[in-house]
This record gives C-alpha cells, sequence and structure tokens, in this order.
C-alpha cells in the first residue's frame, strides 16, 4: 500500500508514471530490484499497466484508470466511464483485487492482543 501511495503521488493525473525505476529506487528507499519486485506484484494485479511489447518505451508504466488520480470530479467520472467501456470491450483488463469474506487483519504496533473473547 505505502507503494501503491507513492506511485499514485508520483504520477500524472490519468495515471501515467513519468519516473524510471532507478529514481523510484532512490525516491522510495529501496533498491531497484525491489521496485522491479513492487512493480511486478502491482502489474499481476493490473493495478499498474504496461503498454504491450512492441509500445513499451523502456520502462513505462501507467496506473489503472480506477486507481489513477484525476484534476477533478468531472476528469475521474469520465476516466471511469471510458475504463468500464473498454473492460467490456476487452481493451483493458479489469483489476485484480483479491475478495475478502472478512476484513483484512489491521496493521499491528507489535504488541499481542491479548484481550479475552468472549
Amino acid at each position: 500500500m505505502k507503494f501503491l501511495s507513492y506511485l499514485v503521488s508520483i504520477s500524472e493525473p490519468g495515471g501515467m508514471i513519468p519516473v524510471r525505476q532507478r529514481e523510484m529506487a532512490q525516491e522510495f528507499g529501496k533498491s531497484q530490484q525491489s521496485i522491479s519486485v513492487l512493480l511486478a506484484a502491482l502489474c499481476d494485479l493490473n493495478i499498474v499497466l504496461r503498454p504491450p511489447g512492441d509500445q513499451r518505451d523502456g520502462n513505462s508504466y501507467t496506473l489503472h484508470p480506477f486507481a489513477a488520480r484525476y484534476t477533478s470530479s468531472e476528469a475521474m467520472e469520465d476516466a471511469f466511464r471510458q475504463a468500464l467501456a473498454d473492460i467490456k470491450s476487452g481493451e483493458l483488463p479489469n483489476l485484480l483485487l483479491p475478495s475478502y469474506t472478512s476484513a483484512p487483519p489491521a496493521p499491528s504496533d507489535g504488541k499481542p492482543n491479548l484481550h479475552r473473547v468472549a
């Protein structure tokens, strides 16, 4: 989540990520290999999109329209409408987010939860 928040913060409105992995590594404080692993995981979920192989320009990435930021609520609504149409037509993959039957656990502060369950 922290890395996704970072990507959203550095992305252009609409989702284009103008920063290369090397710069991401420096700014995020991780190795370039770690950044590559984090990006691959987000790509597997379709949160981060890569252009098709013949259209790639180095390490160019884009946030899925549902994960991108926008300049206005109107721009977001237009992008969401277009994204839904593109998903239905097969031009854009849908997000592959896990389904939860219950909420994921809250982050731990390192202390065990010693409360009794009644």
